[in-house]
């Protein structure tokens, strides 16, 4: 594809409009368009397919809830180890995230290891409520991923 011909750039609109309305979206729901984001680059970590952006969607999601769970694992060892406790949480995170490269359907480690970023990146204690927010962000991050790589791919064969 030559670059600046008219297909290059309705390819590159469908990809900033997609991008501009996820983005007002989020803000407009009062979630973190940052975390809208990490939905949007764990699209492109997978399979483009929709059963691919749906499973690598759940490894993020995954993902987010383990980053959850090893927030109240440091928590919990900071008063018996300091912070020691942060070596031995990742240490164990890391085992259960790499081992599930070797799951059928929910093997996209790329991910998992963006649903932990983000909880991190939030800077929010652990609960329900912060693991579905940032959830919620990334699907709708992830979806718009999808539609504008259909459209794209619709419009390219053309």
């Amino acid at each position: 594809m030559t670059a600046f011909n008219s297909n290059y750039i309705g390819l590159t609109l469908v990809a900033a409009i997609t991008a501009s309305i996820a983005a007002t979206t989020s803000a407009g729901l009062g979630w973190p368009v940052w975390a809208m984001f990490i939905g949007w680059v764990t699209f492109i970590t997978g399979d483009h397919s929709f059963n691919g952006a749906v499973r690598s969607y759940l490894c993020a999601a995954i993902g987010i809830a383990f980053g959850s769970l090893a927030a109240i694992g440091v928590g919990t060892l900071m008063p018996l180890i300091d912070y020691l406790a942060f070596g031995a949480v990742v240490f164990v995170v890391a085992i259960i995230v790499v081992s599930l490269r070797a799951a059928p359907m929910l093997n996209n480690i790329s991910a998992y290891f963006l649903g932990l970023i983000a909880f991190f990146a939030a800077h929010v204690p652990p609960s329900i409520t912060a693991v579905t927010e940032l959830a919620a962000a990334g699907a709708l991050g992830a979806a718009a991923a999808f539609f504008a790589h259909s459209l794209q791919m619709k419009m390219a064969s053309r």
